[in-house]
C-alpha cells in the first residue's frame, strides 16, 4: 500500500502545476494532508493491535481461541469507541478556539 501511494504522491507532485513547473501550493497542502491522514490512520490501528495483543492473548500459536477472539473483537471495538470520543472532543474544542478568535 505504502509504496503505491507514494510512487502516485512522487507524480502528483511533478505534475501540480501543469505547465511551466510551477507547483501549485494548494495541490500540494491537499496532498500533504492526505498523507498525514494515512500516517494517521495507519499509527491508529498499530496502536490498537499491540494493545489489544499485549490484553488478549497470552500464548501465539497458529489460531486464536474462541475467547481471545472475543476479546480481541470487545477490545477494538472499546479502542475505536474510546478514540472517536476523543476526537470529537478534541475537535470541538478546537472549533470552539477558533470561534474565539
Amino acid at each position: 500500500m505504502e509504496s503505491g501511494f507514494g510512487s502516485d504522491f512522487g507524480s502528483d507532485f511533478g505534475s501540480a502545476g501543469g505547465g511551466g513547473g510551477k507547483l501549485d501550493p494548494g495541490l500540494i497542502m491537499e496532498q500533504v494532508k492526505v498523507q498525514i491522514a494515512v500516517a494517521n490512520a495507519q499509527e491508529l490501528l498499530q496502536r490498537m493491535t499491540d494493545k489489544c495483543f499485549r490484553k488478549c492473548i497470552g500464548k501465539p500459536g497458529g489460531a486464536l481461541d474462541n475467547s481471545e477472539q472475543k476479546c480481541v473483537a470487545m477490545c477494538m471495538d472499546r479502542y475505536m469507541d474510546a478514540w472517536n470520543t476523543v476526537s470529537r472532543a478534541y475537535n470541538s474544542r478546537l472549533q470552539r478556539e477558533r470561534a474565539n478568535m
